[in-house]
Order: C-alpha cells, then sequence, then structure tokens
C-alpha cells in the first residue's frame, strides 16, 4: 500500500508540474540480488498535465493544445478550425518588441497595413483588421476607444493565440477576420527570476524584472510581479517610453479551485502623427509630416481582474473571468488637414499645417461566467460548454484644431523641426456608449478516438450609443444629434474533423460574426446596421508520429455583409458593401530536438468587393489587403564542441503589392492613389547561453537580433497617408533567468 501511495504522489506531482514523464518504483519488477538486497525496474507514468496548459507556457516553437478556439483545454489537433500559437521562446529567438512584430510569421496576418506606425498593433487577419474589435486579453476583449487603445507589453505576456475567421458564437462581437489572445504570465508553482535588460540601436532602453513563486509552504499562494521601464526613441525620432507593472496572485487551497487576481498599471508615451510626406504628386519620402518636437501622444492605462474556477466534480466546472479596465490619453501633433493646411500654390515646396489636438478616456467592464460539463453517452463522450457573458464600455474624446500657422510651415527641401506652441483647446466632445449581453453553448463531441465534432450557437443583445457637446458655442448639426441603435443577432458555428492514427487530421467548418457599427450615416442618421461575417474553411493538419511538428493547410471563403463604404457626391457613410476574400493558407512548424528550429507560412488572399456605393469599384480589391505574403524563419543552437549553446536565427518575409484606396487608381497625375510596391525584408538573430562555458553563469544569456536588415524603406500609403516601414534595428538583449 505504501508503493501505491507512493506511485500516486508522483504522479499527481508529475500533473501538477505539466511534465510529460515521472520515474517511480515498482515492485512488480523485481530481481534477487546478493544480500538479499532487491533492485526494482524503473517504468514510466505519463503525466496528463495541468488542465491550464492549453493557457500555458509553450514548450519549443509548436504548441500542441489552445483553449482560443473553444474555450476548453483542446488539443490543436483535434480543433476543427485555424488555431496557430507564439510561445515565449519563438519571441525571444526572434527578438521580438511588439505584437505586430510576434504575428508576422504566421500565414494569413498581415502587419503594418499603414506602414510603421507604433501608436496602434496594426494587424488584418485574411484581409480583415482585427487591431480594433479583434484585440483580446486574458479571453476577454481589450475595447478600444475612438482613438486610444489599449496597449499590451510582451514582456508581460506568456504566448499569442491567433483565431482565424469569425469567432462570435465564444466571443460575441468580432470581425470576419478573427482575433489575437494576448495571454498573461501567471503566478507559477516553481521559483523563478527573470531579469532583462536591452538597448537598441534607435536609442531605445529598456530593463524588466520578472519574478514568480509560492508565498507560502504548502504552495496553495502564489504570486508573480512582472515590471518593466523603457526610455528613447524608434526610426524617425518617434518617442518609445513605458513604465509597466502588472502583479498578479493566485490562491488554489486544493486541486479542484483555484483564484487568480491581477492588476495593470502602465504609462506609455509616443507620437500622434508618424506619417510621412507626400509630394504634390504622391510619392512619399522620407520626412515627418508633422514635428517630433511638438508631437506627443500620452497615455496611462489601468487593468484589474480576477479568474476562477472550480471543479464540482468529474462532470462539471465552472469559470468565471472579469476585467475592469481604465484608459486616459492626450494627443497633439501637426498636419495640412486643417484649414488653410496643404501644399502653397504659390511656393510649391512649403507645406502649410495646423495643430490638432485630442483627448480620450475610455473606460470598460468585461465579464464571462462559463459552466463546462464532460459526460458520456454510448462510445461518444462529449464537453458541453454554456456560458454567458456581458461588456460595458464609455468612450469620451474631445477634439480641437487651429488653422494654419505660418510659424508651422515646413520647406520639404530644408526642413526643420524642433518647434513648439499652443495645444488647441478642446472644441468637440463625442461620447460613445456599448452595452452587449450574449448568451452562448458550443457541443463538442468526440465520437471513438478518431471523430471531433464542434457544434456551437449564440444570442447577443447590443446597444451603442452616441452623443456630441459642442464648446464653440456653434449648434450641433444634424449629424451630431444624440444618437440610440438596438441590436440582435444570432451566430453559429460547426466544425468536423477526423484524427488519423498517422497524424493527418483533415476539417471543414463553417462560422459567422456579428459586430455592431461604430459609424454613424450623415446628415442626421442614426448608427449604421452592423456588420455580418460568413466562413466556409477546409483544412488538413499533420503531426508525423512521434515528433512535435505540425504542419497545417486550409482553403477558406469569408464574406464580409453591410461593410461601410462612402457615397461618392456627399461622403456620407453607408452599410451597403460587401467584401469576400477566397484564400489559400500554409504553414510548417518544425522542432526537431538536434537544436534546429523552422518556421514557413504562405498565403495567397484573392479579395474582392462586390458591392459598393460607388459603382467603378465593384470586382477591385480592397486597399493595403495583399494577395501574397510569404515567410521563412530558421533558427539552429549548437548541442556540442566548442559552438555548444551558440544559436542563430534568420528570416525573411515578402508582402505583395496592394493598393492605396479602394478605387485602384495609379496613374491620375496628382492624385494620391497608388500602388504600394510588393517588398521583402530581412530579420536575423544571434544568441549565446553562458552557462554552457561555466556552470557558475547558469541562466545567463546575450541576444543581438537585427529586423529588415538591408534597411529596405517599403513605403505604405493608405487612404493618401504614407507611412514608411522600420529601418534597420539592431538590439542587444542582456538575461538573466534563474
Amino acid at each position: 500500500m505504501a508503493m501505491k501511495a507512493d506511485v500516486l504522489k508522483l504522479t499527481r506531482a508529475a500533473s501538477l508540474a505539466g511534465a510529460a514523464t515521472a520515474a517511480v518504483l515498482c515492485a512488480g519488477g523485481a530481481q534477487a540480488q546478493e544480500g538479499g538486497t532487491t533492485a526494482l525496474e524503473e517504468i514510466q507514468v505519463t503525466g496528463e498535465g495541468r488542465k491550464d496548459t492549453a493557457r500555458g507556457p509553450v514548450e519549443g516553437y509548436v504548441a500542441t493544445r489552445s483553449s482560443a478556439g473553444t474555450k476548453t483545454d483542446t488539443p490543436i489537433l483535434e480543433t476543427p478550425r485555424s488555431v496557430e500559437v507564439i510561445g515565449r521562446q519563438e519571441l525571444e529567438d526572434r527578438g521580438v518588441t511588439t505584437l505586430p512584430e510576434a504575428v508576422r510569421y504566421s500565414p494569413g496576418v498581415t502587419t503594418n497595413g499603414s506602414g510603421f506606425d507604433p501608436r496602434f498593433d496594426q494587424i488584418s487577419i485574411r484581409g480583415f483588421a482585427v487591431n480594433t474589435y479583434g484585440d483580446y486579453k486574458d479571453g476577454l476583449r481589450q475595447t478600444q476607444g475612438q482613438f486610444a487603445t489599449f496597449r499590451s507589453e510582451l514582456f508581460g505576456l506568456e504566448r499569442i493565440d491567433i483565431i482565424k475567421g469569425p469567432a462570435a458564437v465564444l466571443y460575441g462581437q468580432t470581425t470576419p477576420g478573427g482575433l489575437i489572445d494576448r495571454i498573461s504570465k501567471r503566478p507559477t508553482e516553481a521559483p523563478r527570476l527573470e531579469i532583462m535588460t536591452n538597448m537598441a540601436s534607435t536609442g531605445r532602453y529598456e530593463s524588466g524584472v520578472d519574478v514568480s513563486g509560492p508565498l507560502n509552504a504548502a504552495g496553495t499562494v502564489l504570486g508573480r510581479m512582472v515590471a518593466l521601464g523603457r526610455i528613447g526613441e524608434l526610426d524617425y525620432d518617434i518617442k518609445d517610453e513605458r513604465a509597466m507593472l502588472a502583479p498578479s496572485l493566485t490562491f488554489a487551497p486544493n486541486d479542484q479551485t483555484k483564484f487568480t487576481i491581477y492588476g495593470l498599471v502602465q504609462k506609455d508615451e509616443t507620437d500622434s502623427n508618424v506619417a510621412v510626406m507626400n509630394t504634390s504628386s504622391g510619392d512619399p519620402f522620407n520626412v515627418r509630416a508633422s514635428d517630433p518636437s511638438y508631437d506627443h501622444l500620452k497615455q496611462t492605462q489601468y487593468q484589474a481582474g480576477y479568474e476562477f474556477s472550480h471543479e464540482f466534480n468529474d462532470t462539471f466546472t465552472f469559470r468565471q473571468n472579469a476585467r475592469y479596465n481604465y484608459l486616459d490619453m492626450d494627443a497633439r501633433y501637426l498636419t495640412a488637414n486643417v484649414s488653410g493646411g496643404g501644399y502653397d500654390p504659390t511656393r510649391p515646396n512649403v507645406y502649410r499645417r495646423g495643430s490638432y489636438a485630442i483627448e480620450e478616456t475610455v473606460e470598460a467592464t468585461q465579464i464571462d461566467n462559463q459552466l463546462e460539463a464532460k459526460f458520456e453517452t454510448g462510445f461518444v463522450r462529449h464537453t458541453m460548454l454554456f456560458g454567458v457573458d456581458h461588456q460595458w464600455s464609455k468612450s469620451k474624446q474631445g477634439t480641437g484644431s487651429l488653422a494654419a500657422n505660418p510659424d508651422y510651415e515646413l520647406d520639404v527641401d530644408d526642413p526643420n523641426f524642433g518647434l513648439d506652441g499652443p495645444t488647441p483647446p478642446i472644441t468637440t466632445r463625442t461620447d460613445v456608449g456599448l452595452k452587449q449581453l450574449g448568451l452562448y453553448a458550443q457541443d463538442q463531441i468526440k465520437i471513438g478516438d478518431h471523430w471531433n465534432i464542434a457544434a456551437g450557437i449564440r444570442h447577443d443583445w447590443a446597444k451603442r450609443t452616441s452623443d456630441v457637446t459642442r464648446y464653440d458655442g456653434l449648434p450641433l448639426t444634424s449629424s451630431q444629434s444624440p444618437v440610440e441603435r438596438k441590436d440582435k443577432a444570432l451566430t453559429y458555428n460547426i466544425g468536423v474533423l477526423y484524427a488519423f492514427d498517422n497524424g493527418f487530421s483533415p476539417y471543414a467548418s463553417y462560422a459567422t460574426s456579428f459586430l455592431p457599427a461604430a459609424v454613424r450615416a450623415s446628415g442626421g442618421g442614426g448608427l449604421l446596421k452592423p456588420t455580418e461575417g460568413e466562413q466556409f474553411e477546409v483544412g488538413l493538419k499533420y503531426q508525423p508520429p512521434g515528433t512535435t511538428s505540425l504542419f497545417t493547410a486550409a482553403v477558406y471563403h469569408l464574406t464580409e455583409k453591410n461593410a461601410v463604404k462612402y457615397d461618392p457626391t456627399t461622403s456620407a457613410p453607408l452599410a451597403i458593401g460587401e467584401i469576400e476574400t477566397k484564400g489559400v493558407e500554409l504553414s510548417a512548424r518544425v522542432d526537431l530536438s538536434l537544436g534546429a528550429k523552422i518556421i514557413a507560412s504562405y498565403n495567397y488572399n484573392d479579395a474582392e468587393i462586390t458591392k459598393d456605393s460607388v459603382e467603378a469599384n465593384i470586382g477591385n480589391e480592397p486597399l493595403v489587403t495583399p494577395r501574397h505574403t510569404a515567410s521563412l524563419w530558421a533558427d539552429y543552437t549548437f548541442q556540442n564542441g566548442v559552438l555548444e549553446g551558440f544559436g542563430l536565427g534568420a528570416g525573411v518575409r515578402y508582402v505583395g503589392s496592394t493598393f492605396s484606396t479602394n478605387s485602384n487608381v495609379t496613374n491620375i497625375p496628382g492624385n494620391l492613389a497608388r500602388k504600394n510596391d510588393a517588398y521583402t525584408l530581412f530579420d536575423a538573430g544571434a544568441r549565446y547561453d553562458f552557462g554552457k562555458a561555466s556552470p557558475k553563469l547558469q541562466g545567463v544569456t546575450l541576444a543581438v537580433n537585427a529586423t529588415n536588415l538591408a534597411d529596405d524603406e517599403a513605403a505604405v500609403c493608405n487612404s493618401g497617408r504614407c507611412y514608411l516601414s522600420q529601418g534597420r534595428t539592431v538590439i542587444g538583449t542582456l538575461r538573466y533567468r534563474w
């Protein structure tokens, strides 16, 4: 009995640690030895891993489980939809510092649709922007304002999960392209310490500390503190400063109950207009349209929340996640988009600028309640999920501008910077509110060892309001009158996957989405009707037996209905647009035990405008939507010899040509419509583990990473504004882990 108890303890310990195997002693293999002693054989006991491994650390480059696509702990090979996971090792090997950098080696994901712009995480999935309504953190949406956005620091993240295609059944209001879930670091059972510091060639410096572990002898209380400080600049004299503090505390009195509370305080400063100049014919060149000395965007954000789970028995588990969010931002910049602005007709080289100011606060709450039930009916196993979620948000934005000022004129042949001046007074404030309630249900059905079926349905109720206040003494226009709109929608999905024993898993799925409009019609009209999405997808996942490598292929047909288009005569927004995308995604994540890792991807995305208020746009490509993208990252770490502990990585990214407007016009002199050329950028990295040279230096690593090695200033123009890609940036990172 004592031996059996020891075996059970070891198995439980291996499970709690997420270990793959545990060595235990078993009397069944006893062999007689001299002196009456007994030698016991060593056997392997497989641990199931913690129930939160679907949101926990990723070993290597290939995750095996994710809860993003199902909200349950599900193997990726049994999930009938496209899901991709990026773990910390990949982020560190590639020297990633921002979210767009993190996801740009993923198929179907394009970044920086307006060029390099550190203000926002510009990300599109399968041709649809997800930086506003596809921004999720720890399973809850990060509600964005009318201009301001909640920003995520990568040093505070454990992993990044990407869902491709509509995900409304589980998450409510989302874009057709999908969403990105940023998974935060949480307290660990094993003590750990990390100290990181890096320096970039642009003059940016940062340091971070991450400490975690048990806070009592019983290990029932765990704590973690992540902190980071950053000062300096990026390319084009763009300020990049941050101070972040993220504490979290977990109370786990037993194996059935877990309660985590967490917080975040983050203060950022960057610039609010990072566009570059266009010539009068529409060609961009490397001169900031604003002034780095005048320009700023200052923001402070707070987040506090909790994650609770309780397992009643082998059948029922309840989970509740909630968060409060608050953001305060103020910005100002110089621009030609004011009265009297633009190129001077009598002085063609003089660019006339005025000033613009924006203030905004965003307050939001989210809560998600889930009841999971696992049971069997004959040879069929069910994992059912019932949920109720609610979100509320309020954005208050004030704007003001001053006409073109001779003191702000810019001679493009001899640009001078370093200007200062007054901030425009706020003259108009717009308050936008949202309330949403959703009920959802999902059933994951497993028949035998091969068939996996997932089906879900959801009903949403949403209410949006918009109210404008003027402080300049002028009356409200018809387009500024208070408006309110209530919507409700039914969304659903179904997916079927068959997992062969040889590692192949073909699947097919169908999903819909629903997104209330944030745009109001001009001329006194109300808020536009919601955007709707629909996707058909057929794919194949393959994991060679005995490996952790993963190969995927997917073919999809995605449609967005009620897309916002603009009347060519009145410029009024209309919800009559429609966009279709048909595409192919190929992905390979190879993780070899010999130290080699490879990430390869290709995406063919044929996007077409099928309905538009401008008849000439029908049949055209949507703006800044490349048809071809591809990427490759290869990494190798020497396993022995004099180079043991030394690692090298190299990457290449290709983005196809795009149009700057939906008109696809490129040949009208003096028109800002143009075609953005295709471009290819190269990245590289090298690192060394000093612990391989001396045990006293165990845990110390040094890495040097370079992005855009060739310093190619690829231009991307979007609706008349042009941006350049981030130039060559070299970052050295010194890290200590214990």
